[in-house]
This record gives C-alpha cells, sequence and structure tokens, in this order.
C-alpha cells in the first residue's frame, strides 16, 4: 500500500487547494440572527442555522488556531442550557491567523454559520459547525474560561454509533443527537467545546504530523503492550481519541504504545478529516514511559523452515534505513530462511522515468543484512511494468523473495515476467509451477493498478514448499469509523474480494494437483482476519491465516488510529496446520513506535516440513 506519510502529504496538498470546495453553505434568509452558541450547534449534526447570518454570538475565547489550513479560535458559552445534546462551543474561520483576540477574552462575533466538511463532501466525513466571515468585537479581556469537561470512561458510551437513516442514503447528519447512548454522538455534543482527559494510555504512537492516540477506557480490549486491539468490526473501540496540540510542535511528546499522559490534557475538541474527533490540546499532560522495547522472536531450528513477510514501506536506494530494516531481520526475525518483501521500489525510486528494475535496491539491503551479521541471501523477483502496480507514482512498489541459499533452494524455471501467468503442473505425482519465479493471473482486472502475486518454488530439506508473496489493493477511498454515513462503507473490499479469491484458486490448483502439498500464501494481505477477505482467502480450507492462532489480543500487526489491528498475514495449506507443529509470531518492532522505520510489523512462520 502506498505510505502513510505520501498518501498525508497528498491529501493535505489537496485539503489545502480545496478548502473552499470542502465547505457545504446551506442557502437561507439574508437577514442576521441574534443566537447562543447552543442554538447555532442544535441538537443534530448540521446546524439549524446553516448557511444563514447570525450576529452578536457572545462566547468567551477558549483556544486560537494559527497554523495549517483552517485557522481561527474557539468560543464557548460561559452560561450553558440544559440540553446535553446541545454544544457549547464552536469555531470561528478566519482564514489567516486571528488577530486582534486572546484567550480569555469575552467576544461577540457575526457572521455566515457554515458546515465544513474537512477532506471535502466526498470523503464521507462528519462535517464541523463554524461561523465563517466573521466580525468580532472583544468585550473584554481575562475572563475565567468556561470548566473543561472531562471526557471519561463512564461518560463514553459502549455502543459506537447510530444506524444511518437509510432515507438519507444512511447518513447520521440528520438523526437527533443521542450522547449518553452512542459514542459518536457524546463527542459531536462536545464539538467545539473545552473537554480535558486525565492520566490517559496512548494507543498510536506520536507520528510525523505530530499526532497521537490515547484512551479514556484502559481496559478496552488491552494487549500486554498497552494498545487497544480491533478484532471486530462491531467492536469500534470508543475510548480512543486523537490528541493534537495548539503550541509549538517541538514542544508535542514523542510517546509510544503504553505510554501515559500523566495529569491533565486539555484544550477545544475539533473534528478533522485524518482521525476525526480531535481534542486540541493547549495543555498537554506530562509524557511516562512504559518502557516499550522492540521484541525479538527465537531463531529456527535445524529441522525448521522460517518464512516471514516484511513490508519495508517504499524502499529505494536513496532511504536511509536500510542498516535498520536489516537489524530488524537479522537480530528480530533472526534471520528467516525465506522472506516476503512488500514495498521494495525500483532503482531510482519515485523518480518518474520508466526505471522498473530493483536489482540495486535488493543488492543494497542485502548488503546490510551481511554488515549486520546476518545470511549472504539470495533473491528473486518480477519487474512490474511501468506504473501499473499502483503505489507511488514511478516507485514500481514489487514482492522479492530473500532466501539464505545454504538453508533453502530455489527451483527457477524460466520465462517469468510482468504479464505471463504462471500455473500448476503434475511431474511424476508432484506439484510444480511452470514458472518459477512467476505471476498470478496479472492480466486478470483484478489487480489493475495493484502488486501482482509472486508465486516460487523452494525445497528445503527435500520437500517442495510453495510460497505466494502478496500485497493486496489498499484500503484507500474506505470511509473512516467516525463517518457521517454508519456503518461505513468499505468500497476497497471489492478489489481485495476478487484478489483473494484469486489467490485461493492458485493454492486449490496445487492442492488439487497434490493434496499434501506444502502452501504458504502470505503478505501485506491490507485487511483484516476477521474479514470477508480473509475468508475468501482462505476459501473451503484450502488456506488457513496462522495469525488466529494466536490469543486475540496478540493479532495485530499495523495500529491505525489507535486500533492495533491485522493486515499482515501468514495463510497455510492442512499440511502444514494438520499436526499443529508450527509457531506463528507478530514480532513487534514497528507499529507501536514513535520512531518507526515502517508502519508495518513483520510476521514469521516456523514449521517443520
Amino acid at each position: 500500500m502506498p505510505s502513510k506519510s505520501s498518501a498525508r502529504l497528498a491529501a493535505l496538498t489537496v485539503a489545502a487547494a480545496c478548502s473552499a470546495a470542502s465547505t457545504i453553505v446551506l442557502t437561507g434568509p439574508a437577514h442576521a440572527e441574534s443566537v447562543r452558541i447552543h442554538d447555532i450547534q442544535g441538537s443534530t449534526r448540521i446546524s439549524p442555522y446553516a448557511g444563514k447570518q447570525v450576529t452578536d454570538v457572545a462566547g468567551i475565547v477558549t483556544g486560537i488556531r494559527t497554523y495549517g489550513s483552517s485557522r481561527g479560535f474557539w468560543i464557548q458559552d460561559p452560561t450553558p442550557d440544559a440540553d446535553p445534546a446541545t454544544s457549547e462551543g464552536v469555531f470561528v474561520f478566519t482564514g489567516s491567523a486571528p488577530k486582534g483576540v486572546a484567550v480569555g477574552d469575552s467576544v461577540t462575533v457575526s457572521g455566515t454559520v457554515t458546515e465544513f466538511v474537512p477532506g471535502g463532501a466526498n470523503s464521507g466525513n462528519q462535517s464541523v459547525t463554524e461561523i465563517t466571515k466573521p466580525t468580532t468585537t472583544v468585550v473584554s479581556s481575562g475572563n475565567a474560561l468556561p470548566a473543561a469537561t472531562a471526557i471519561t470512561s463512564r461518560s463514553v458510551p459502549a455502543a459506537y454509533a447510530p444506524a444511518g437513516d437509510t432515507a438519507t442514503g444512511g447518513s447520521i447528519n440528520e438523526l437527533p443527537l443521542k450522547p449518553a447512548t452512542y459514542a459518536l454522538d457524546h463527542y459531536e455534543a462536545l464539538e467545539g467545546m473545552s473537554v480535558r482527559v486525565t492520566d490517559t494510555r496512548v494507543v498510536g504512537a506520536t507520528d510525523p504530523y505530530t499526532e497521537l492516540w490515547v484512551t479514556v477506557k484502559p481496559h478496552e480490549n488491552r494487549n500486554r503492550h498497552g494498545g487497544t486491539v480491533y478484532g471486530s468490526y462491531d467492536d469500534q473501540n470508543t475510548g480512543r481519541l486523537q490528541i493534537q496540540s495548539l503550541g509549538p510542535t517541538a514542544d508535542f511528546p514523542k510517546a509510544n504504545v503504553g505510554d501515559t499522559l500523566t495529569g491533565t490534557t486539555a484544550g477545544p475538541l475539533d473534528y478533522n478529516q485524518f482521525g476525526g474527533y480531535t481534542l486540541v490540546a493547549s495543555e498537554l499532560g506530562t509524557l511516562k514511559s512504559a518502557g516499550l522495547e522492540r521484541e525479538t522472536t527465537r531463531g529456527q531450528r535445524s529441522s525448521e523452515l522460517a518464512v516471514a513477510t516484511y513490508n519495508v514501506e517504499n524502499l529505494d536506494p536513496s532511504d536511509n534505513t536500510f542498516a535498520a530494516h536489516a537489524a530488524a531481520i537479522v537480530n528480530n526475525l533472526k534471520s528467516p530462511d525465506i522472506v516476503s518483501l512488500e514495498e521494495i521500489q525500483d532503482n531510482n525510486g519515485a523518480t518518474n522515468d520508466g526505471t522498473v528494475a530493483a536489482d540495486q535496491t535488493l543488492t543494497k539491503l542485502i548488503d546490510a543484512i551481511v554488515a549486520a551479521g546476518g545470511p549472504k541471501y539470495d533473491w528473486r523477483s518480477i519487474d512490474p511494468a511501468n506504473n501499473t502496480d499502483g503505489g507511488e507514482p514511478g516507485g514500481n512498489i514489487r514482492q522479492a523473495f530473500l532466501f539464505n541459499p545454504e538453508r533453502v533452494s530455489f527451483a527457477d524455471r524460466a520465462g517469468g515476467d510482468a504479464t505471463t501467468a504462471t500455473a500448476v503442473t503434475k511431474i511424476r505425482g508432484k506439484a510444480h509451477l511452470t514458472l518459477s519465479p512467476g505471476r498470478i493471473a496479472p492480466a486478470d482486472e483484478a489487480w489493475k493498478n495493484s502488486r501482482k502475486p509472486l508465486a516460487g518454488e523452494f525445497v528445503f530439506r527435500g520437500r517442495t514448499v510453495f510460497v505466494i508473496a502478496n500485497h493486496f489493493n489498499s484500503k484507500g477511498g474506505d470511509q473512516g469509523l467516525t463517518a457521517q454515513y454508519q456503518p461505513p462503507s468499505r468500497s476497497s473490499e471489492t478489489q481485495r474480494h476478487q484478489q483473494a479469491t484469486l489467490v485461493n484458486a492458485f493454492a486449490k490448483d496445487i492442492l488439487d494437483t497434490q493434496k499434501n502439498a506444502d502452501v504458504i500464501a502470505l503478505g501485506d494481505i491490507n485487511d483484516f482476519e476477521f474479514s470477508q477477505t480473509a475468508k475468501l482467502l482462505e476459501g473451503r480450507g484450502e488456506l488457513w491465516s496462522a495469525i488466529k492462532s494466536l490469543p486475540r489480543s496478540e493479532r495485530y500487526s499495523y495500529v491505525y488510529q489507535g486500533n492495533s489491528q491485522v493486515l499482515d498475514q501468514i495463510l497455510i495449506s492442512p499440511s502444514i496446520r494438520r499436526d499443529c507443529d508450527f509457531e506463528y509470531d507478530s514480532v513487534h518492532v514497528n507499529a507501536e513506535f514513535n520512531d518507526q522505520i515502517s508502519d508495518h510489523d513483520p510476521q514469521i512462520l516456523r514449521f517443520r516440513p
């Protein structure tokens, strides 16, 4: 999948360029109305005053944002009404850095009520109620701020969101807010208000954009590292909350999963396109480290074959992460016999000049592994046709096999290229690939603008093992968990379902030819172990996702928006699974750390063929 950073930068560019297109103004009478903030916010997600002019809206300035494409300030009414569904805070959008106002000022604001959709209307995100084109009058300064509302494990409901109104295409915009019943309604009823959390555990490490995720529900699907495991579409982990900073980014804590923000973290509650409800902190708690350390798996025994998958996140020769990746493979993975690599870029990375070869990328990694004390790996891969496999334009990402020739041999059968499909044949009663390495059905529409599976035939201690390296279609285009459409649409699944069906059919061909064949399908599946994608890939028992051999709390390879979840998987055929003579390990070296070299954790399987 494209790296988070490249996708995020592209989205930020689009958001900045299209901010006007991301605003929905509902037309209404041109005359201005004098109202309170809770009247503007109303008891649904869309303001009853959207598109209308309002005048002399009173409030205390609680926060000022001087950066980004959404600059302005928050005001809050110090005299709330009695309705818990109506927020007492609102954002005043000024466009440029606000002037003439300070935190603690009592002001009146006149302007147009607008519903702004972060990321644009097509994103499916909820909107933020704002006052735009404001005229602001400072009445007095140095006023006490309204008390911040505590967000706690008891205040946030266990149910995530109501089912969307079918009359509005599944949107929850027009539904009356029930903040005591649904978590999204609870947060929406606090939009724009000052809120606080206390002694919260980090469940999503600080990223380059100075964001992190905490939980206000410390026991909610907790794993032993302190993360929150996402194990079902029906359990979205309602205690998660994103934290950003209103202050200098240099002061933002560099936190790992399991760390704690002790004391109080407080500020206005915003909603943004990269995670939904966000506490924009004017006061940050003190970081207390949990001392999280990178994991190390055990080395394979002489009779065990160790097979790993590792997404190295757009690796190309210009990167400075080769030594770190090599150390992870040698020290943390203990030099597996076979490593399926995803996101190997071509020799000049994102330069879009037609280069597709990746021999320099792979040689540089192999040399770094030797320098780290590992074996001299050999490699096999197939170069894609230029700009046909998705990912970063010009990068030509692909899967590649590393293998230790002192332990494993590769059955080379020439003829594999970007467009020629490998197949299964029978020789002396045994299954063999017609091309090794070869691609599976590369011309099928299922692989359009996506990585084609790489199949290879290995021999370990006289036993043939078929390995299929995958990197399925990304989740790009799916609606977020906090979308206005509930349940959110997962449109990217369609292509992954097609891909999973094809890979399963190929594994079935092998097993129909040789019932006891050892088949492994592995890689960045870009979907959960409980997903329909995984079920289609498993088929009717042809394959089984071995990460399910781990306790539920240990099933994760990726952390997204504070949810520890599975994207990377190793699936095995019945001959490997039958005697339970295998071990599976999700080796957590990246996803939970703020200084990660990839956003994926490698997976490893050890078994006796």
